[in-house]
């Protein structure tokens, strides 16, 4: 169970929810990843739209949201649109705990996995999902909908380093 309470966002979130993505891509530019810091968040129509649609969820921590995960089912499992984390609260497991809860919604949902993309050497990317148990999908497991999503990211420019498709099998795991 993680130690801190998720909940929906809610339109007044909005903002905060903006500037959380911004200041959690400006770590990617401290690596030279200055392609990621500079890819837009969401505007504020969009990410309302997200946040109205439900598909978004939040971390508060003395009022404040922290962190939070964007995912909307993909070819039959929860993806994981987006998931940051003001860095302020880097190290306080607010990613684990938007990452368990969007694994619990999942399998009570009836899915039987989570997946997302991300980059796959990139500490807090890649290998930090592969402790969390996801693992690399090969390309011949990479669904359409995944396929479809990566071209984007390949069209946004956001290919220069290597990236990958990783999955998480719900049924496998305890959480």
């Amino acid at each position: 169970m993680s130690e801190h309470s998720v909940r929906p966002a809610r339109p007044a979130d909005v903002e905060q929810l903006i500037a959380i993505e911004n200041a959690a891509g400006e770590r990617f530019r401290e690596i030279g990843m200055s392609f990621v810091a500079d890819d837009p968040a969401p505007s504020t129509d969009e990410m309302l739209r997200f946040v109205v649609a439900g598909v978004v969820r939040v971390v508060d921590i003395d009022g404040r949201v922290a962190g939070y995960l964007q995912s909307e089912v993909v070819d039959d499992c929860a993806h994981i649109e987006q998931v940051s984390v003001d860095p302020v609260h880097i190290g306080l497991r607010v990613g684990r705990a938007l990452l368990d809860d969007n694994s619990e919604r999942a399998l009570a949902a009836g899915l039987s996995a989570v997946t997302l993309t991300t980059y796959v050497d990139v500490p807090w990317n890649g290998p930090y999902y592969r402790r969390r148990g996801f693992r690399v999908l090969t390309d011949d497991e990479i669904t359409p909908g995944l396929a479809a999503l990566r071209a984007e990211e390949t069209r946004r420019g956001l290919d220069r380093r290597p990236r990958c498709c990783m999955r998480l099998d719900l049924r496998e795991v305890r959480l």
